[in-house]
């Protein structure tokens, strides 16, 4: 493996968003318990992964690799379909707990600490990468989306779910309020939105526009197999993150890419 990064190679929104994700990571130990405990499911809605099949119903003998994987239970969800994990995450204190449930519950995965824009591997390593969250709006697309390909072996599959852009382009991300019916962002010209959490603290997310994705996708050398948009079940006044049951009942709040390496 190549050795890992300094800090002094590290982009601004890498160090910020590690940051606030130490800071944060006690608040993700009771859900993180509950998913290594659990069936698979996604987002923030919990959909059932028998609606959206987004791993391989066996994964005996694959190689795989969950890029951002916070408290680990979707690695933890592909070790127990056969598959040999590696998840890596930008919070030290995530991984903490990730390792202290795999030792709880007997799993033997590798966690490292890092940038999943710049992964410690060889190419073509893995058959198979996924990301919920994590990468798929912490990390640069233009830098990590290369960098999945160049982690999978010919034919590999990458998964991502993330923030749908129509969500994001109808939130002010100044102000801790639900997305609203309104356009307020432009959607040509997404990419890095730099905002700042309750307590001051700078964040980073990114998005593109759904033909930007597509775009980066062929230049890169992934194949579409299937995009999902993702809504609620019911309409109701709940409220997750920025996004109202409500709102995402007529609105995506979330997207699925599936890709396949060319």
């Amino acid at each position: 493996m190549a050795s890992k990064p300094t800090d002094d190679d590290v982009p601004d929104y890498v160090l910020n968003n590690r940051a606030q994700w130490d800071a944060q990571a006690g608040n993700w130990v009771a859900s993180g318990e509950e998913g290594w405990r659990g069936e698979p499911h996604w987002g923030i809605w919990h959909l059932p992964e028998t609606e959206l099949h987004l791993l391989p119903e066996d994964m005996s003998g694959m190689r795989a690799i969950e890029l951002g994987c916070g408290t680990a239970y979707v690695s933890r969800w592909m070790q127990r379909r056969g598959a040999s994990v590696v998840g890596i995450d930008n919070s030290e204190r995530q991984l903490a707990t990730a390792r202290r449930l795999a030792d709880e519950h007997s799993v033997e995965l590798e966690l490292l600490h890092g940038n999943a824009e710049t992964v410690p591997y060889p190419d073509a390593s893995f058959d198979f990468a996924i990301s919920e969250y994590g990468a798929a709006i912490w990390a640069d697309p233009y830098r990590w989306i290369p960098e999945a390909w160049r982690l999978l072996r010919p034919g590999g599959e990458l998964v991502f779910l993330g923030n749908h852009p129509l969500a994001t382009v109808a939130v002010d991300w100044n102000l801790d309020e639900p997305a609203t019916r309104s356009l307020l962002n432009p959607y040509f010209g997404m990419h890095r939105i730099d905002y700042n959490e309750p307590d001051g603290s700078p964040s980073t997310e990114f998005n593109l526009p759904i033909s930007e994705w597509m775009r980066l996708f062929s230049k890169v050398g992934f194949e579409v197999i299937e995009f999902l948009e993702l809504r609620t079940k019911a309409r109701n006044h709940e409220q997750v993150f920025f996004v109202t049951a409500d709102w995402a009942y007529d609105y995506p709040s979330e997207q699925v890419w599936k890709l396949r390496k060319i």
